[in-house]
């Protein structure tokens, strides 16, 4: 993997760009920024086609994934739903119940040692190898917990112009 960073905002990047490289000529690219128009979109592209999500992070609207396969374009909709609710119902059942939840902490130390390695990589300016992840069991839809949709709050000013 490669990485950059652009300027700081207090402590943190104002913008941040990767390249990953995986097994067989698999290619991710990513940029994130605090400075740039304010986008919640993600593509995935491949030989055949690509997939098109926006919003892609919000949880106050509709998602819309837009699939073109072979230049044949399908667009689906989903609706907007609660998606924090049952997290927080599913993790504390994993506590009361003493289960392991998922993702765990294994895939937390991954997601750690992939952060440390980006940075790495935007101080040195050089590419840095890292051992594959294996990851033993994958979430399925037999763990899908559905609450009904929430509206986005208020946002609030202090006196001092801080967003809470």
């Amino acid at each position: 993997m490669r990485a950059a960073a652009a300027g700081t905002l207090d402590e943190v990047e104002e913008s941040v760009s990767a390249v990953l490289r995986f097994p067989n000529e698999r290619v991710a690219s990513f940029t994130a920024s605090f400075g740039a128009a304010k986008v919640s979109e993600y593509r995935l592209a491949g030989t055949k086609g690509d997939l098109a999500v926006e919003p892609a992070y919000d949880y106050a609207r509709p998602l819309k994934h837009r699939l073109t396969i072979d230049g044949e374009m399908r667009e689906r909709r989903f609706a907007k739903r609660d998606q924090f609710a049952p997290e927080l119902l599913y993790f504390s059942d994993c506590v009361l119940q003493n289960g392991p939840p998922e993702p765990g902490g294994d895939e937390g130390l991954a997601d750690v040692r992939v952060i440390r390695a980006l940075y790495r990589s935007a101080e040195t300016g050089r590419p840095v190898a890292l051992e594959p992840f294996a990851k033993r069991a994958r979430p399925s839809l037999e763990q899908e917990i559905r609450r009904p949709p929430v509206d986005k709050p208020e946002v609030i000013f202090s006196t001092k112009g801080a967003v809470i």
